[in-house]
């Protein structure tokens, strides 16, 4: 069935890959596994919907690229050091083995010795951004075996960087009267040069480039993947790949404070272009010739779900971690990546691989990806089955752990506190202010660091470990609490408790009222709600915190509350990195976090999502700002006690401030309010700018703290 318009013909394959993916998401497939799938149907193997090759092909292309781009963003050099030898030991380690008995199984299973090659080093490679994704959806992002996952999963994206330049530069036909070397040479000179340039432009031309540009959002991810395509077809041209040219792209933005805002607007872009390479690669497959691999593939792809992890599990078991720890950083490497997808077509269209190859290598991806998300997703139980036979891989003295927990005689306790991020640590300071004694528990390196140097004794462990229960003081503490938010940790927990003989009492954490309910049923003696209670703490902060404007008052401007959402592509920077009045005439006089208000904040105050801002502008000009700060709004809630105040302060005939700009009076430092408005004559100038200048007779109107605001009355005329 063939499709002649090119409209239509897109049309019909996103909605056939969105059928799929709908089914995927069912039986909690990555979304690569389905967009394969579909590319098998509508191509020539199944309904024939694809005929524009060139032009499906050249938006996988761009997609790659950007894919590459992302990667490049994300790359935390820092991560591999904090992390120190675990990361680069598993990483290379892993490659090595990978690499070596990969090629002796290719080799035995009939394959030539180049394609051989290219089967074991994309048996390598594992995808980050699916074990990224799968182990933010578990919360397990900031665990250890989380980080050192990261790690070296960082590491093989350096390593197969690496190896595409070197095979672009071996595989592409020499210039006439070169020689191989005399090419790998060109190619190392240039690359040097290629890299010197970026190098430069890092240092001295992007960060004050990108700083213009971020007045714009829209502008600022144009910039980014115009950035990402033009180093792409740059390195291209040089002979290192589109990929190795966009990846290097994200890394010369990779230290800019913009780094996650683009890496968050791109990430859209990237999955709906990637639509179409999956799509094109998986129409290019022959079923017949897939059929043919299935045995290879099997063999294959047991060799990665077992093997890999296995030779993980030895090195962190030598290096010292325990077999827990050893066994769920290993099953991030039971798959192989989009990126060996990708090294299979480079080689194919170097001419290096046949397109039974790439078919190899595609089914052992499928297979591969599907099985692992499944053993990561119930990596809990899965560990428990194997438990009794991973003693092996865990040296007698898990050194590298055990040294993160108090070794020292912890002394009496009466809280136990499993759980120590946000919501865990703010329940940990108040209840030190009151003089309890307490515990902590927590399975991220860094909280464990953290609070040790306050003092606060602390224990290495994951509520989800069976054998966390026998390093803990249960016997000390008369109150488990569990600040975890995962309902069948906290019942597991409270089994395990109850299953030891716990006679205390017990506080679980709940994220809704129906999780509330299963915990009070199972037996807990408290249910915790961070939710409900937060939101009535700032409902309560929001309320003292307006001032709403007295209707007397003819002034055009109005005080609405918005929320910062997680996806804004300001949140995390400072208040004087956001250009908000210069671009919609509107002020952020206030900020309530946690239940905390914060009056007139100052311009190196950061962003965070989540945060209630409190907006002071025209309605029109507040429906601009809701929309360029990506905000969600709140009702206005009147005020039952006055904790801000605004004020019309006119200045003396002789005043000092007469002839100046708000910015070279400094207003806001010398009378700790900020100027939102002018009255001049019969003029109203609402949102002036550090530009404007004072004149005689102005009114300004001023708003800020109530005590600073009647403090400014007295002094006026100013």
């Amino acid at each position: 069935m063939m499709i002649e318009n090119l409209f239509y013909e897109i049309t019909a394959l996103l909605l056939v890959a969105s059928v799929l993916g709908i089914i995927g998401l069912l039986l909690r497939q990555p979304l690569i596994v389905c967009l394969l799938a579909a590319g098998i149907v509508v191509g020539p193997s199944g309904l024939g919907l694809i005929t524009s090759y060139e032009k499906i092909e050249l938006l996988g292309h761009i997609g790659i690229a950007v894919l590459l781009f992302v990667v490049g963003l994300k790359l935390d050099l820092h991560l591999i050091r904090t992390m120190g030898p675990v990361a680069l030991a598993t990483g290379l380690g892993q490659v090595a083995f990978t690499s070596v008995f990969g090629f002796l199984i290719a080799l035995g299973l009939g394959l030539g010795v180049v394609e051989s090659v290219y089967v074991a080093v994309a048996l390598t490679f594992s995808s980050t951004i699916i074990i990224v994704k799968l182990l933010s959806d578990k919360g397990e992002i900031d665990s250890l075996h989380g980080r050192i996952a990261i790690g070296f999963l960082i590491v093989q994206d350096i390593v197969v960087v690496l190896v595409m330049i070197g095979l672009t530069a071996t595989g592409s036909r020499p210039a006439e009267g070169w020689s191989i070397y005399t090419q790998l040479l060109w190619v190392l000179g240039t690359g040097a040069a290629f890299l010197g340039g970026i190098a430069v432009m890092m240092r001295y031309l992007l960060p004050p480039f990108l700083k213009r540009l971020a007045r714009s959002q829209e502008l600022l991810v144009l910039f980014a993947v115009a950035w990402a395509v033009s180093l792409a077809a740059l390195g291209d041209a040089l002979g290192f790949s589109k990929e190795v040219g966009a990846f290097l792209g994200g890394v010369s933005l990779a230290s800019t404070p913009y780094r996650e805002a683009l890496s968050s607007r791109l990430v859209s872009l990237r999955d709906f272009l990637l639509v179409f390479f999956f799509l094109d690669l998986g129409a290019r497959l022959n079923l017949s010739v897939l059929g043919a691999q299935s045995g290879k593939a099997l063999i294959l792809s047991l060799f990665v779900l077992i093997g890999n992890p296995l030779i993980v599990m030895v090195i962190m078991g030598y290096m010292g971690y325990r077999k827990r720890t050893g066994f769920l950083a290993g099953l991030t490497v039971a798959q192989i990546s989009e990126f060996s997808l990708i090294l299979g077509a480079l080689g194919l269209s170097l001419g290096h691989v046949t397109l039974d190859t790439m078919g190899l290598i595609t089914l052992v991806g499928l297979v591969t990806i599907g099985v692992s998300t499944y053993m990561i997703l119930y990596s809990g139980p899965f560990y428990q089955f194997l438990s009794p036979w991973l003693k092996v891989f865990e040296c007698q003295t898990p050194y590298r752990e055990t040294t993160r927990d108090s070794t020292v005689t912890v002394p009496t306790s009466d809280i136990l506190l499993v759980g120590l991020g946000n919501y865990g640590s703010g329940i940990a300071r108040r209840l030190l202010s009151r003089k309890r004694k307490l515990v902590g528990v927590d399975f991220a390196p860094e909280v464990l660091d953290d609070w040790r140097q306050q003092g606060l004794p602390v224990f290495y462990g994951d509520v989800g470990d069976p054998e966390i229960f026998e390093h803990l003081p249960l016997d000390q503490a008369y109150l488990v609490v569990s600040t975890v938010r995962d309902r069948n940790l906290n019942l597991n927990l409270l089994k395990a408790l109850n299953g030891r003989g716990y006679r205390g009492k017990v506080a679980l954490t709940a994220r809704h009222e129906e999780e509330a309910r299963d915990f009070e049923t199972a037996g807990a003696d408290l249910v915790l709600r961070p939710f409900f209670d937060a939101a009535e703490q700032a409902a309560e902060a929001l309320a003292a915190a307006l001032q709403i404007l007295p209707e007397s008052r003819e002034w055009p401007l109005t005080l609405r509350i918005f929320r910062l959402e997680r996806g804004s592509v300001f949140a995390g920077r400072t208040l004087g990195e956001i250009p908000l009045r210069q671009e919609t005439g509107v002020s952020i006089i206030a900020v309530s976090r946690a239940g905390k208000t914060f009056f007139d904040p100052e311009p190196d105050m950061p962003l965070y999502p989540g945060d209630r801002l409190v907006l002071l502008g025209e309605p029109k000009k507040l429906s601009r700002a809701e929309g360029y700060l990506e905000l969600r709004a709140f009702e206005e809630i009147e005020a039952e006690e006055e904790h801000f105040g605004i004020a019309e302060i006119s200045l003396a005939p002789d005043s000092p401030l007469i002839g100046k700009t708000l910015a070279a009076v400094k207003f806001r430092e010398n009378y700790s309010t900020t100027v939102i408005s002018i009255r001049r004559g019969e003029r109203q100038l609402v949102s002036p700018t550090g530009k404007d200048v004072l004149l005689t007779g102005d009114r300004l109107i001023v708003a800020g703290r109530s005590e600073l605001v009647k403090e400014l009355e007295k002094r006026a005329p100013l």
